[in-house]
């Protein structure tokens, strides 16, 4: 036989061996005997046909904040998905009970969890570990892994433009703000706040100071109220905003106003409260989780978001998300009360020069032109999705070779951490987060340069006041 030939032959075979062997690969079952804890890869993974999710609160659903407003979240998303997602919810869950909360939803058969709390989060990156083909998802914090999201719809925008309120409103130029706990996340609420009354005030010829009292508590009505009166009848308030998750704050001032008269202007926090105090309630913070937890599901039923890739999923949502909405109160068709219609006028009345126009306008446009500024930013929402895209968030614009549009914007076109500001540091040493005041001593300065724009880095470790916060420590 000819050589050439044989060696044809030869190889033919050789290739039709190696087929076959693949073939039967191909076709060959999974074993049943394969360990649990593998994890699934982009190969192999199926997604589920029913999505199991459980929400972990770690307050009451009743409380009117933090957790009422997960749980708004939670019932949107299963009505809307309810052929083919189940749902169910533990509140009240402390620090050291997530861990055997997680262990049991696990054994009960859900795929996908939701801690949303701070306080969940080591223990949730425990059992992420433990139990790698569940999904899990972690609202507020930074600890990720390849089953292991997270997530948070930031505040800090809606709470600046509270501020513009309470800077136009204010009498005695005294403001208050009553915090659960001075974390990064309440420290930004604050300092945005502050920026918006000082804002107002400065065009205003009002000498603006923010005084700010911790009671170490996401949950306790009767301190919440007793911090309040503290900073009415010791500090001469006559403003308070307050992160803390119940209506005390709003009952006490509307109680107050019903009893003497006495008019002290609140902004709610997490949910709709102006029914509490509608002679006090001006505006407030509304937050819809129902966008993440809609988007987030959505993508593990599709496949998306698998048991092995979800190490750099961050969502970091604001105004231009629709996951935050500036607001006190949801009418029963769906639309929002943006301001109370009891305070429209006289914010309307109100006449300050735009500094970026130079055009006289009410404090109330004011308020709607600085909303519209931070909403319209539609090319952002590609950049909150991910860990990796973070750092882009906070560039004004790109550009391009293109003379009819030669940038394209991708921040919004007003932030209020833009500098110049000037404050100083809560924390200091080894125990602070930030670039401004890590290894430094408490109280030291910070100061943002003119035109520079804070970082998504920057807005999540911050630990810092502005220079007229005044923070009177926790009760």
């Amino acid at each position: 036989m000819n050589k050439t030939l044989m060696t044809g032959l030869l190889i033919g075979l050789i290739i039709g061996v190696v087929i076959g062997i693949v073939a039967l690969y191909a076709t060959t079952k999974p074993s049943t005997t394969a360990t649990p804890t593998t994890q699934a890869t982009a190969t192999t993974y199926k997604p589920p046909e029913k999505v199991k999710a459980a929400f972990i609160y770690v307050g009451p659903i009743g409380d009117l904040g933090w957790s009422h407003a997960h749980e708004v979240g939670r019932q949107a998303v299963q009505a809307l998905y309810s052929d083919w997602l189940e749902t169910t919810y533990k509140e009240q869950v402390s620090k050291e009970g997530a861990a055997s909360v997680i262990d049991d939803l696990v054994k009960a058969g859900y795929n996908v969890i939701f801690s949303t709390s701070f306080d969940h989060m080591d223990p949730t990156f425990e059992k992420a570990q433990q139990y790698p083909n569940v999904m899990f998802f972690h609202c507020s914090g930074y600890k990720r892994a390849p089953n292991m999201g997270t997530y948070f719809a930031d505040l800090y925008q809606v709470y600046y433009l509270n501020g513009l309120m309470a800077g136009a409103l204010t009498k005695t130029g005294k403001i208050g703000y009553v915090a659960a706990f001075t974390i990064p996340e309440v420290v930004r609420h604050i300092n945005a706040y502050a920026i918006g009354a000082q804002e107002m005030g400065r065009l205003l010829g009002k000498n603006i100071t923010v005084y700010v009292i911790e009671i170490g508590a996401w949950f306790d009505p009767d301190k919440a109220k007793e911090a309040a009166r503290t900073l009415v009848e010791k500090y001469d308030v006559d403003a308070i905003a307050f992160t803390e998750d119940s209506s005390s704050i709003v009952e006490f001032a509307q109680s107050l106003y019903t009893q003497t008269g006495k008019q002290v202007y609140v902004f709610s926090h997490y949910s709709p409260m102006y029914s509490y105090g509608p002679d006090v309630v001006v505006s407030g913070q509304l937050v819809r989780w129902e966008v993440i937890y809609a988007d987030i599901l959505a993508k593990v039923k599709s496949g998306v978001y698998r048991p092995d890739n979800l190490q750099n999923v961050d969502y970091w949502y604001l105004l231009n998300t629709g996951a935050v909405e500036l607001g006190c109160h949801i009418y029963d068709n769906g639309t929002v009360m943006m301001v109370n219609p009891k305070f429209q006028p006289v914010l309307k009345s109100i006449k300050v020069k735009d500094p970026q126009t130079g055009a006289e306008v009410s404090a109330y446009d004011y308020v709607m032109n600085r909303y519209q500024q931070m909403k319209e930013a539609p090319l952002l929402q590609s950049l909150q999705g991910t860990s990796l895209t973070h750092q882009y968030e906070s560039l004004k614009s790109v550009s391009t070779n293109l003379k009819a549009i030669p940038k394209v914007p991708v921040a919004p076109s007003f932030d209020p951490f833009e500098g110049p500001l000037k404050g100083y540091c809560l924390l200091g040493g080894k125990d602070a987060y930030s670039r401004f005041c890590s290894g430094k001593p408490v109280n030291s300065e910070v100061v943002v340069k003119d035109g520079e724009r804070l970082t998504h880095d920057d807005l999540w470790n911050m630990d810092w006041f502005v220079e007229w916060v005044k923070y009177m420590g926790r009760t």
